[in-house]
């Protein structure tokens, strides 16, 4: 393959070749350099997926955009998921696979995985969305950034950022400062994501005036929320009550988001989770849509991902452990030899009346 602008070909090879050795990885292929060219070796078919991977990266550096190591993984699992002949991603009229993104003025993101180009399109289609899995795999990121873009296009006059403050085996009390100062630390992760997609200055004035707003779940009680795009981060250590209690605040011409993962509840031992609950209560009601994450969706450090199957694995062990070995059908029965004490059998004696 042959790249005409040599001032992109540096970033598309990334520094010291290692876009080249990360696609060499991946898809078990060798790929040498020489200037403006490369040369892929291997399997047919992955010196395919090879190639197609390098001309959406090129062609996205084109486009003015930068290149990181998470890009060069979502080509890749692009590229392997459509010629598996998943009906995620989209052919668009250049006759070149694309994932969903979203927009903002400062920043692009596109969906590396198969779910998450799910899940930004579930949003445009859906009022109320669950995204639910492990930790790492972009639920939240992509939630804020295409709640961001909604209202610096117009679509809403709100953005509101919520969390149940669940405390995660610390307690609150002790901390210094009033309510928000305690409530706040529950809520960083949020602030990061927005300023992620947003001017920090843009990021201020929206929440001095009212336009953002990012508070804890238990405010949102007694509230119809219209015209807004309404977030609701780690609902998986929200109780039945609480979530019913924020699902029914949808009011016109709003959008909910909803996101957590399931295998980390904080909420006291013997309590249901309420997110649980609602995907299962809500799962055949139009308008309402539910994408899964898996280990294979970990956007953050490849580590992250073995870590999540490491647990996904144990957690499994411990509940077959539970379970016990399966029951075994059509055992003869054991007869039980009692000693003969020669005298005879008492007939039952009946009761007095």
């Amino acid at each position: 393959m042959a790249f005409d602008d040599n001032r992109l070909v540096g970033e598309l090879f990334g520094q010291f070749d290692q876009n080249l050795a990360l696609i060499e990885q991946r898809l078990g292929v060798e790929a040498v350099a020489r200037g403006n060219q490369v040369t892929i070796k291997g399997p047919h078919e992955a010196c395919e997926h090879a190639r197609d991977v390098l001309e959406q990266l090129y062609d996205r550096l084109q486009h003015g955009f930068e290149l990181h190591p998470g890009d060069v993984e979502g080509a890749v699992k692009l590229v392997t998921a459509a010629k598996a002949q998943l009906m995620l991603p989209t052919l668009e009229p250049k006759s070149k696979l694309a994932y969903a993104q979203v927009s903002t003025r400062k920043r692009t993101v596109a969906a590396r995985t198969p779910a998450q180009d799910a899940y930004l399109r579930a949003m445009d289609r859906a009022d109320l969305v669950f995204g639910s899995g492990p930790a790492g795999t972009g639920k939240t990121f992509l939630a804020v950034a295409y709640a961001a873009a909604l209202l610096e296009r117009g679509d809403v006059a709100r953005l509101i950022l919520s969390r149940p403050a669940v405390e995660a085996g610390e307690r609150l009390g002790f901390l210094p400062g009033d309510m928000r100062e305690k409530v706040d630390p529950y809520l960083r992760p949020l602030y990061d994501a927005l300023y992620e997609m947003m001017p920090p200055e843009k990021v201020e004035r929206g929440l001095q005036s009212g336009m953002i707003e990012v508070a804890p779940l238990a405010f949102m009680r007694g509230r119809t929320l219209t015209n807004a795009i309404v977030l609701l981060d780690e609902a998986q250590n929200t109780t039945s009550m609480q979530m019913k209690m924020f699902v029914t605040r949808l009011g016109e011409n709003s959008k909910m988001i909803i996101t957590g993962d399931p295998s980390q509840i904080d909420l006291p031992p013997g309590q249901a989770s309420g997110l649980s609950e609602a995907t299962a209560l809500l799962s055949n009601v139009q308008g309402v849509a539910h994408v899964r994450f898996t280990a294979a969706d970990v956007v953050r450090h490849e580590l992250v991902a073995r870590i999540v199957a490491a647990y996904d694995d144990a957690s499994a062990r411990r509940i077959a452990a539970r379970r016990g070995p399966p029951p075994v059908f059509g055992a003869p029965e054991v007869e039980t030899d009692v000693p003969d004490t020669g005298e005879p059998e008492r007939a039952a004696e009946a009761p007095e009346a």
